[in-house]
C-alpha cells in the first residue's frame, strides 16, 4: 500500500517520478538542476524566465536521494541538455551521484554549467555548521546549525546561566566577512564556472538568511551568471516570495555597523513554527552537547580559523 507521504512525494517532484514512455510537457531542451536546498531555489528562478528556451524539471535535493531514484535521474540526465549542477564528491552518501559520476551519464554534447555551494558567515560571524563522519545528517535542536560562543562555553564546562556573549572589535567581524568571502571566491575557482562571492557584500542585510541560505537577490544574481555562460541574455524575474526562508537567524546590531550595513537587527531566531531568544537556544545546546560531545571537539578544530579572527581561541 502506497502512503500518504509517498504519494504526495511522487506528486511534488512528477517531473522526476514521471512514469516511463511519459513524453515531457515540452519538448524545449532540459537544463537539469541538481544540488541541496539551494539548487530547487535556483531552479524556480531559472523556471520563470519568459520565453527561455529551455525547461527545467523539480527534483530531490541530492542529500534526499535514495537507490529507489537513480533510475528515475538516469531518465532525467538522458534528455539533459545543459546540467546546472553543485560540486558534489563521487559517491556521495553512497550512490553514484558525484557531479562527475553524473556528467559520465550526459548525452554526447551535452554542457555542464557548475556552481557553488553558498556559505557566506559575514552575517552570523559565530554561526557554523558541523558535520560528524559517523552521521553527517545529523543537527543540533532546536536549529540546526551551531554557535561558536556556545560550543566554548560547553567546552569550559560553563552553567547555562553563564556570561557566554563576547566582544568583538568591529575589525574582527569585516576580517570573518572577507574571510568567509575569500573562502567561497576559492571553491569557485577550483571547483565551478560561475560563482557569486564578489556579490555577497554588496547585497548588505539580504545576502542571507543563515550561513548556507542565501537571499533572493544573490540567488537572482546566480541565476543571471548561469544564464549567461549559456549565452542567454534574457532577464532573470524576482521571486515574488522569500525562497530558502524557513528559517532567519538573529542579525546583530554590532554586525551591522561592523560591516556598515543600514537595516533593522532581528533579535531572535524565526523559524516556521515559532521564534527563538538566542538564550534559549544556547541553553538548549549546551544540553545538547553534554550527550554529544563530540561536536565539541570537531567545531573547534574545523573552525579554528573563524576562532582565531573573533579573538576566541583559547590562550595559551
Amino acid at each position: 500500500m502506497v502512503s500518504d507521504d509517498h504519494a504526495g512525494r511522487v506528486w511534488h517532484y512528477r517531473d522526476f517520478y514521471r512514469p516511463p514512455g511519459t513524453a515531457p510537457a515540452t519538448s524545449a531542451p532540459l537544463w537539469l538542476v541538481v544540488g541541496n536546498c539551494q539548487a530547487e531555489a535556483l531552479r524556480i528562478l531559472l523556471d520563470a524566465v519568459p520565453q527561455r528556451p529551455y525547461r527545467t524539471a523539480r527534483i530531490p535535493p541530492v542529500h534526499e536521494l535514495q537507490r529507489s531514484d537513480l533510475r528515475h535521474l538516469d531518465d532525467l540526465l538522458a534528455e539533459t541538455s545543459v546540467l546546472v549542477c553543485q560540486p558534489i564528491r563521487d559517491d556521495y552518501r553512497g550512490l553514484p551521484v558525484g557531479t562527475s559520476q553524473l556528467i559520465e551519464r550526459l548525452p554526447a554534447g551535452a554542457k555542464v554549467v557548475r556552481w557553488p555551494v553558498i556559505r557566506y558567515a559575514g552575517l552570523y560571524p559565530f554561526q557554523v555548521i558541523v558535520r560528524h563522519p559517523a552521521d553527517r545528517s545529523v543537527t543540533p535542536p532546536p536549529v540546526p546549525y551551531h554557535d561558536l560562543r556556545t560550543i566554548v562555553a560547553a567546552r569550559d564546562h560553563r552553567p547555562a546561566d553563564a556570561q557566554w556573549d563576547v566582544e568583538v572589535a568591529a575589525a574582527q567581524f569585516r576580517a570573518v566577512a572577507d574571510a568567509s568571502c575569500a573562502e567561497l571566491a576559492r571553491r569557485e575557482r577550483a571547483h565551478t564556472d560561475v560563482g557569486v562571492s564578489d556579490v555577497l557584500l554588496r547585497h548588505g542585510a539580504e545576502a542571507a538568511h543563515t550561513i548556507n541560505h542565501p537571499g533572493n537577490s544573490v540567488l537572482a544574481e546566480l541565476a543571471t551568471r548561469v544564464l549567461r555562460h549559456q549565452n542567454v541574455t534574457l532577464a532573470v524575474t524576482p521571486s515574488p516570495r522569500t525562497m530558502l526562508g524557513s528559517i532567519h537567524a538573529p542579525l546583530e546590531a554590532r554586525v551591522l555597523a561592523a560591516l556598515g550595513i543600514d537595516a533593522a537587527p532581528r533579535p531572535k531566531w524565526q523559524d516556521m513554527q515559532r521564534t527563538w531568544r538566542p538564550e534559549e537556544v544556547h541553553a538548549i545546546q549546551l544540553r545538547w552537547y553534554e550527550t554529544n560531545p563530540d561536536y565539541i571537539a570537531l567545531a573547534l578544530e574545523r573552525h579554528a580559523g573563524t576562532l582565531e579572527l573573533l579573538g576566541m581561541s583559547r590562550a595559551a
